[in-house]
């Protein structure tokens, strides 16, 4: 009898994961940030910045995200990249607070890079390619909308190529029998890092933890 509680307030605990918070009904959160690092594990360049004025930023949110930000951290023209919560409502959340579905973030990374040297549509070729967008509140494994897929823009121009970019992909996903895509996309809010042991993660845990897993499909875009 025990075991058979247990499973369906398992079952309705992910239940509630799988769905957005209303505002709310939203964890609490707190006013300060929450600890982290300082620099950047790989590069040593400032997490928080400043950053040089010459620098653009995105965010991108691909499930778990200790492989989407060794990913970006490699590509050439990335400045910094760091680990954080976003899209949702609680003020300066704790991992375990997002976890639980009820602050409304997702795991993202923010993506600080030169634009002289990376143009926006190679890092939304990699967004695209690298995961699976049609997934809903989960990349593969990982299941609730912590781990949904979203672009967050820091202007409308990108946004607006990030949205051509989505109906590009999609074209091609649909020729191969798949979508529709389910990714967020909208103008950036607020950007909470997360904590100092989950930045560059995989560069200090080398065999730990990567969910990334992408379509198989091309992205059209470049």
């Amino acid at each position: 009898m025990q075991t058979m509680v247990k499973k369906m307030f398992d079952l309705l605990s992910l239940s509630e994961k799988l769905k957005m918070p209303k505002k709310d009904d939203a964890l609490v959160g707190r006013s300060e940030p929450i600890a982290t690092a300082k620099t950047h594990y790989v590069n040593g360049h400032n997490l928080k910045g400043p950053y040089p004025e010459n620098m653009h930023h995105i965010i991108v949110a691909m499930g778990c995200f200790w492989g989407v930000e060794r990913l970006f951290w490699k590509i050439p023209g990335v400045y910094v990249t760091a680990a954080g919560y976003t899209g949702g409502f609680t003020p300066n959340p704790t991992y375990e607070e997002v976890c639980t579905g009820k602050t409304g973030h997702t795991e993202a990374v923010l993506v600080v890079y030169d634009p002289t040297i990376l143009h926006l549509d190679e890092i939304l070729k990699t967004f695209w390619e690298q995961h699976d967008p049609t997934q809903g509140m989960r990349q593969g494994n990982d299941i609730g909308n912590n781990y949904r897929s979203a672009l967050y823009l820091s202007n409308e121009r990108d946004l607006e190529i990030a949205k051509k970019s989505k109906q590009q992909f999609e074209k091609a996903l649909q020729s191969k029998g798949l979508g529709p895509i389910t990714t967020e996309i909208a103008l950036e809010g607020p950007f909470y890092f997360a904590e100092d042991y989950h930045q560059q993660y995989l560069a200090k845990n080398p065999n730990g933890y990567c969910g990334l897993k992408g379509t198989g499909v091309s992205c059209p875009i470049l």
